[in-house]
């Protein structure tokens, strides 16, 4: 069996959205609440073709946004992660309709090293449209966008 493209997996959105109710305790605790929504990656796709130049978006914000849109106390994260990334792979499989998916950094402003391209392209993507950068660490450098607050894009 052939396997999916990634604008085939972007299109496959299942039994999705969908809220889960969760029962662990420490989950409830750290995500404010049991209604966790698991949204479809065109969701994320969506969203993160809206971005302009000169600002970036979190993964945060777009599950924030994603939940309350649902009615939902949060949105999976780790299915947010999955999807942001498939979201930036299928825009690289396409000829047109392109998304600039290097705007959508990690929650707290890093860059994502998972994107087509890795830390390389995103870096140069995002100081071409004036965003500065630094790093954390001396052995496993991770990059992040300086005072990337200032530049959110608010949905």
């Amino acid at each position: 069996m052939a396997r999916k493209s990634f604008n085939e997996k972007l299109k496959d959105s299942k039994d999705m959205p969908k809220i889960v109710v969760i029962e662990d305790e420490k989950s409830i605790e750290r995500h404010g609440g049991k209604n966790m929504l698991i949204a479809p990656p065109l969701s994320y796709n969506e969203i993160m073709s809206k971005v302009p130049e000169g600002k970036v978006i979190t993964a945060k914000e777009i599950r924030e946004f994603l939940a309350e849109r649902h009615n939902a106390d949060f949105t999976d994260p780790m299915t947010a992660g999955i999807f942001v990334s498939l979201s930036a792979q299928a825009s690289c499989e396409r000829e047109t309709d392109r998304i600039p998916f290097w705007r959508t950094l990690k929650t707290d402003g890093e860059l994502n090293p998972k994107y087509p391209g890795g830390i390389e392209y995103q870096k140069e993507k995002l100081i071409e449209e004036g965003h500065e950068l630094y790093t954390k660490g001396r052995k496993n450098i991770r990059y992040f966008v300086k005072d990337f607050e200032n530049n959110l894009y608010h949905l």
